[in-house]
């Protein structure tokens, strides 16, 4: 087979990761137009926030890796996703710290987003009379 395939297939596991953790990061501000999406979320943030508190890797890092390896590449050649997304996903210097830091700030702004949600619901079921 052809290593063609693989390199495709890393790619879109690194794209895969980038929106998953931009929908851990801010998928609660989706909850005002898509409420049942809390039932996905919730899931998300939690395991979003284990694994930096943990200092562990997300599944999709060995995944994309033994894909590379497929292919044939040994590292993160000069391809547009390589090249513009994963420094988002791996970012140089990148401390057990700064991972606590990240996981903080995640809660923080999630937090928020939940506690103004659950306001406006409220308030909304209020005008309705529920």
């Amino acid at each position: 087979m052809t290593a063609w395939p693989y390199a495709l297939a890393a790619e879109a596991v690194v794209l895969l990761h980038l929106l998953f953790i931009g929908f851990v990061v801010f998928g609660a501000a989706l909850l005002p137009r898509w409420p049942r999406l809390v039932w996905l979320h919730v899931p998300a943030l939690l395991w979003g926030v284990y694994v930096e508190l943990s200092g562990s890797l997300c599944p999709l890092t060995p995944l994309e890796n033994e894909l590379r390896t497929l292919a044939g590449a040994r590292g993160y050649g000069g391809g547009f996703i390589e090249h513009y997304l994963l420094p988002l996903l791996y970012p140089v210097g990148l401390t057990h710290k700064l991972q606590w830091v990240l996981a903080v700030g995640v809660a923080v702004v999630n937090l928020d987003l939940y506690g103004r949600w659950l306001v406006r619901s409220r308030r909304k079921d209020r005008r309705d009379g529920k």
